[in-house]
């Protein structure tokens, strides 16, 4: 019995080491993935598609219009990365690329406006547009949206004499991104009559003028990758972490189990009340920032082992507006299928020079 007990023993620590990344007090163990085929005697790891359905699952934990947040559980985490990734620098938007200056004599210089033009968020379906071909200096209707600026300060004949307020003394003295008018080109405006072109959010300060000076522009935006630029990036930010697990190897009890309640995030570990005495219970160890806190406390870090589980992704994706997160997603998913398909088709057709 004793040699089974030992086979117990190492097959759960086998079990650790294939789904839990460990964070000990100087460092993170179990990193890396080791579930390959033939690693581990006893463990058949070759993958069929059968158990991949019945393992993967992706849940939408909280979504509104421009953040959503979603576990992907069941996966490598070469595949959660690449989704990342392709959100990051793949997923294509419309952005200013080309801007014709006609006329700029504030005080900003033409390539620093052109830069922050450049960089507003384009509300425009990027699906409906093609990519512009290599050398075309013309813009087409299919691939081109045109934009234009015309801004003039003037004083404000209505401002009382001793005012010293600019918003007051002056008109127009403020450039923002809702100055950036959409001129349709060819069928454009039947094409896009019922959807509204412009930026996302018409509140971003361009620059400030003074009476006198004006800005003349016409904007070309065109369709791009983050990767190019990182104007064309759909999102703000798109990361994943890992489930944190955490577990009491021991029960807790007092003046104890307040101290470390208070070495985990709000709502980590809970002290509830059982037959008189204070004792710690983990009540929900997905919102803890896994700062390892507890181990620098000599007293407390026998008593909790800290973990994350190595397949479940907490994705967190921010739009900037273009498309609903939602969408990327579905999008970015789209993108990694056709670079499949494209590798497929090259394995296929490519005989052996």
């Amino acid at each position: 019995s004793k040699t089974r007990m030992k086979m117990a023993a190492s097959l759960s620590n086998v079990d650790e080491i294939r789904d839990r990344v460990i964070l000990g007090e100087f460092g993170v163990k179990n990193v890396h993935s080791t579930d390959f085929p033939g690693n581990y005697p006893g463990y058949d790891d070759i993958w069929n598609l059968k158990k991949f359905k019945r393992n993967f699952r992706v849940d939408v934990v909280h979504m509104d219009e421009n953040t959503l947040e979603f576990d992907m559980v069941g996966i490598d985490a070469s595949i959660a990365n690449a989704f990342r990734r392709i959100l990051l620098a793949e997923v294509p938007t419309m952005a200013v690329e080309k801007v014709f200056i006609y006329n700029n004599t504030s005080i900003i210089q033409d390539e620093i406006l052109a830069h922050r033009l450049g960089l507003i968020p384009i509300k425009a379906d990027p699906r409906l547009f093609e990519y512009r071909n290599n050398g075309d200096e013309e813009g087409t209707e299919i691939d081109t949206i045109q934009l234009q600026m015309k801004v003039k300060c003037t004083r404000n004949p209505r401002a009382s004499k001793d005012s010293s307020d600019p918003k007051e003394l002056y008109l127009n003295h403020m450039v923002y991104s809702r100055h950036m008018t959409w001129v349709p080109i060819g069928n454009q405006a039947d094409v896009f009559a019922d959807v509204k072109i412009g930026p996302v959010h018409g509140d971003i300060l361009l620059a400030q003028l003074r009476p006198g000076q004006e800005l003349d522009i016409v904007m070309h935006c065109v369709k791009g990758l983050g990767k190019d630029h990182a104007k064309f990036s759909p999102v703000a930010t798109a990361s994943y972490r890992l489930l944190p697990e955490i577990t009491l190897l021991q029960t807790v009890e007092g003046e104890t189990a307040e101290r470390l309640k208070r070495c985990f995030s709000p709502g980590v570990i809970e002290v509830e009340n059982i037959d008189g005495k204070q004792v710690a219970k983990v009540v929900n160890s997905r919102l803890d920032t896994c700062s390892r806190e507890v181990l620098r406390h000599d007293d407390l870090k026998s008593l909790v082992k800290l973990g994350r589980v190595r397949d479940h992704f907490i994705f967190s994706v921010e739009s900037t507006g273009i498309l609903p997160p939602d969408v990327l997603v579905s999008e970015a998913v789209n993108v990694l299928i056709a670079k499949c398909q494209k590798f497929l088709t090259e394995l296929d057709s490519t005989e052996m020079e």
